[in-house]
C-alpha cells in the first residue's frame, strides 16, 4: 500500500548543526564548523556548499517549514548572524525561485507551541516532547532535529495528514502560521 502523504520537510537551520526532517519520520543534520573564522572569500564559498547540501536532502519535499530567522535581541552580530542570515535567504530563494516548492516560516514560539501547547517553553521541554509525541524521529536530544521533526509534522497536520495526534492546545499553532495560498489546507 502506498502512501498519498504529502512529502513535507522541517527545517531548522544553523552553520553547525541544521536540522533537517520528513514527515516520515527520518531527520538528519549538517553543519560546517568554524564558518565564522574563514576569510570571507572562502565564508562565502563555504555557505554556498553548505546551503547546497541542505538543499541536496529537501529539495524532493512538497513543502518546506523553516524556522523563522531572527537577529538575537542585544547580540545582533554575533553568533554569526550575518552568515546564517546569508544561509537562509540562499535556501529561501532556491526553493521558492528555482525548485519552485512553497517554503513556511514558522517562529519559534509557535514550534514551540505546537511541540509543547505553550510557545515558551524552554528547549529541554521540546526535546521530551518530541521523545514522547513523535518517537519516530531519532534525534539523540540534539534540539535542531528535534524542532526539524516538529516543523514536518506541524505542516503534514496542516496538509491533514497528520503524524500523530496532537492536543488541541498545540494544534493552535496551526493557525498560527501564515500558510501560502497553494498549501492551503
Amino acid at each position: 500500500m502506498t502512501s498519498t502523504r504529502p512529502r513535507v520537510a522541517g527545517v531548522d537551520l544553523s552553520l553547525t548543526s541544521t536540522g533537517i526532517a520528513y514527515n516520515t519520520g527520518h531527520c538528519l543534520k549538517v553543519g560546517r564548523a568554524d564558518v565564522t573564522t574563514l576569510p570571507i572569500n572562502l565564508r562565502t564559498e563555504i555557505l554556498r556548499e553548505l546551503a547546497d547540501e541542505i538543499l541536496l536532502h529537501i529539495d524532493t519535499a512538497g513543502l518546506v517549514l523553516i524556522e523563522k530567522f531572527v537577529l538575537a535581541r542585544g547580540k545582533a552580530g554575533a553568533g554569526g548572524a550575518g552568515e546564517r542570515a546569508y544561509l537562509y535567504y540562499l535556501i529561501v530563494d532556491a526553493l521558492i525561485h528555482r525548485i519552485r516548492i512553497p517554503v513556511v516560516e514558522v517562529p519559534q514560539a509557535t514550534l514551540k507551541m505546537y511541540a509543547t501547547g505553550r510557545g515558551n517553553a524552554p528547549k529541554d521541554e521540546v526535546k521530551d516532547a518530541v521523545a514522547k509525541r513523535l518517537p519516530m524521529y531519532v534525534t539523540k536530544g540534539n534540539s535542531d532535529m528535534c524542532d526539524a521533526a516538529v516543523l514536518a509534522a506541524l505542516g503534514s497536520d496542516h496538509l491533514g495528514h497528520p503524524i500523530v495526534t496532537m492536543p488541541q492546545t498545540h494544534r493552535r499553532a496551526l493557525s498560527a502560521v501564515t500558510w501560502p495560498e497553494a498549501v492551503a489546507a
